[in-house]
């Protein structure tokens, strides 16, 4: 009996360690992505809400690009890969990310949204919340092999604080950087992070969009294959968005050999790109019309014109994230297919607003976990449906080229296995 305690302890002791390390280490990891999430939150806001009660400064968009290219060239030369960077450290650890990427990708995003470009937002926070774990490794003593897992939770805990959905933030942070395959070492603090630093957002008293739950009929093989369908579509748009988001990036950097001046040019295009329009519909986060889209019909357009403008946005080097335009291009897709498939208008537009994002981004398991927290756990089956055929149509590509084949999607493609996907 005492050989066998003996056994238990020398098992369990290292556990309870590593546990209670952890714990501490991702309650500081939550504590500074959690607030730095909800500053950047209400700043947004407040950005959002003046940019649209003054709307003439968006013919200040160029102006705008040209501080941004300036802020950059001058002071983030070095964190100017922005999430790729953050994805290149945790595959070949280098050095400490610099913490000036906090101020610089905020005040980046903040200068995007108020002069009008259109851009999301997890980008800030990820970055944020990766730069700001790094910081820790030295106070903590954390071994080269601690850090990954390290960089790993910021990452999880600024996408799981800025959008409210600890779970998919988890997740996001385990399957990003590596398609195909999840590093279960990282699965404690990455859900640790994750849960404190939305806890944390959440007691600064920053609140997240609500949206509705997403009544779902009972499964049918009619039903099933309309989601595989549209799953398709949705793979195929979050390919298109990021190949011509790549393409637009080597454009302007081909075509304007000094960087401050690639945003201005992107300016110019986007500015008379909304004044020919004549609504500020497509600018911004796009947060009402992905709630219009979640109700009624809106223009068959809607999805297209948002995916060329933010395309435009950050090929132009313009800073803020993918994810929240995916949204807006999701829903309002499958809003637009609700006519021709089996399934509800409502519930269609969820499928889009997740699996679109995740065919982009590469994290289908992640993606399905959202469209639970967000529109109800009924809706996973058919999320997830979609989700997953979104993944395998959007081919090897991504918004994310500092991501590494871990395992094919198809035989076929097992030579570009181990690759980043920016060497393809």
């Amino acid at each position: 009996m005492y050989r066998y305690f003996s056994a238990l302890r020398a098992e369990y002791t290292p556990l309870l360690l590593f546990a209670g390390r952890w714990l501490l280490i991702c309650a500081v990891v939550g504590g500074l992505a959690g607030t730095a999430s909800a500053g950047f939150l209400v700043a947004l806001d407040y950005v959002t809400n003046w940019r649209e009660a003054h709307r003439w400064i968006i013919a200040l968009l160029p102006l705008g690009g040209f501080l941004v290219g300036l802020l950059y060239y001058y002071f983030g030369r070095s964190v100017e890969g922005g999430n790729n960077l953050l994805l290149d450290e945790i595959h070949s650890p280098q050095a400490t990310l610099p913490l000036r990427m906090v101020p610089l990708v905020l005040l980046g995003t903040l200068l995007t949204h108020l002069f009008g470009g259109s851009a999301g937002r997890e980008g800030t926070a990820v970055q944020m919340g990766g730069a700001l774990a790094d910081q820790l490794r030295g106070p903590f003593r954390l071994r080269p092999r601690d850090r990954t897992l390290l960089l790993i939770t910021g990452v999880s805990a600024g996408f799981a604080s800025v959008f409210g959905t600890p779970l998919a933030g988890a997740v996001f942070g385990l399957e990003v950087f590596l398609i195909g395959r999840l590093r279960y070492d990282a699965i404690l603090p990455s859900f640790l992070g994750a849960i404190f630093a939305d806890y944390v957002t959440r007691l600064w008293g920053v609140g997240h969009t609500a949206y509705p739950l997403l009544a779902v009929p009972a499964l049918s093989p009619l039903g099933l294959l309309s989601a595989a369908g549209a799953g398709i579509v949705f793979g195929l748009a979050a390919r298109s968005f990021s190949g011509l988001t790549h393409v637009l990036g080597s454009f302007f950097k081909r075509m304007i050999a000094w960087p401050p001046l690639r945003p201005v040019a992107g300016g110019v295009l986007v500015a008379l790109a909304v004044w020919a329009l004549g609504t500020t519909r497509y600018i911004g986060l796009g947060v009402p019309v992905i709630e219009e889209a979640l109700r009624v019909p809106v223009p068959g357009y809607d999805f297209l014109v948002k995916l060329l403008l933010t395309a435009l946005t950050l090929g132009a080097s313009f800073k803020g994230g993918e994810v929240t335009p995916l949204f807006f291009i999701g829903a309002t897709l499958g809003n637009a297919l609700a006519p021709g498939l089996a399934l509800p208008l409502p519930l269609l537009a969820g499928m889009g607003f997740v699996a679109v994002f995740a065919g982009a981004a590469n994290t289908p398991l992640a993606c399905t976990l959202m469209a639970m927290e967000l529109f109800g756990h009924e809706c996973g089956l058919y999320a997830g449906l979609a989700c997953v055929v979104s993944y395998l149509f959007s081919g090897h590509g991504g918004i994310y080229g500092g991501q590494v084949i871990g395992q094919t999607k198809h035989g076929l493609w097992a030579r570009q296995q181990g690759k980043r996907l920016r060497d393809l």
